[in-house]
């Protein structure tokens, strides 16, 4: 099934979940934000001035608690990232842990992806896109709310440099067929791993976190793919 990103804007691929937060995530929301948050208002990001330098950028699409993140960014600090996620608190907990670890090459984005992809990066502007573990949507009435498919994943291309690279990683089976699929229809993207082949656990996971040892302790096999946009 083919979605344009406009249909996309009007079903959303997650679920508005903002919850209640601790005592520490709202201070941290309160007191961080202005210093490590940005602003789709703001228009298109400059990476330079954001970041006080110039250096690979990656786009993290859906950090959750950003445990993962944090560690991604602690083991490069030659990289900066920029993640973007919908669930406040999530974004209260990385921000305090970016507080705790004087982490300098992270910037969080609370917002809808796609209007970030549309309205703030420039086009090749990335060095890398991730997308850990997004929602799998099970129910095969609500596949139409799975982010990843061929549109969107066009609309990462456009802001992915050459050389650039594709990561993602699910434990949900049927969603990792899907997702080898939307992304060996690109002729500009070419398997890390072998044509149709999954890839090892890369280095930009380098925290295994909670919920991937409940997915694991269930049966649940983690699937990731690594494609690389050719020069």
């Amino acid at each position: 099934m083919t979605v344009s990103l406009e249909h996309l804007r009007r079903i959303r691929s997650f679920v508005r979940r903002d919850g209640r937060m601790t005592p520490a995530q709202r201070r941290a929301v309160t007191e961080l934000r202005g210093r490590f948050g940005l602003d789709v208002s703001e228009g298109l990001m400059d990476f330079s001035r954001i970041f006080g330098r110039s250096a690979p950028c990656y786009l993290e699409i859906g950090f959750g608690t950003g445990h993962s993140l944090l560690a991604a960014a602690l083991q490069h600090p030659e990289v900066d990232f920029i993640g973007v996620e919908t669930h406040l608190p999530g974004i209260g907990t990385l921000l305090a842990g970016i507080e705790e670890k004087g982490v300098t090459n992270i910037r969080v984005c609370h917002s809808d992806v796609v209007l970030v992809l549309g309205q703030c990066l420039a086009p090749e502007s990335l060095a890398g896109v991730q997308i850990f573990f997004p929602d799998p949507w099970p129910k095969r009435r609500h596949h139409k709310r799975r982010l990843v498919q061929t549109p969107f994943i066009k609309d990462c291309l456009s802001k992915l440099a050459p050389g650039g690279i594709l990561h993602l990683a699910t434990d949900w089976e049927e969603y990792a067929v899907q997702m080898m699929r939307v992304l060996s229809e690109f002729s500009e993207l070419e398997n890390m791993a072998g044509a149709h082949q999954y890839a090892a656990r890369s280095n930009q996971r380098p925290l295994v976190t909670r919920f991937e040892k409940r997915g694991e302790q269930a049966g649940h096999v983690i699937r990731e793919l690594a494609f690389v946009k050719k020069i």
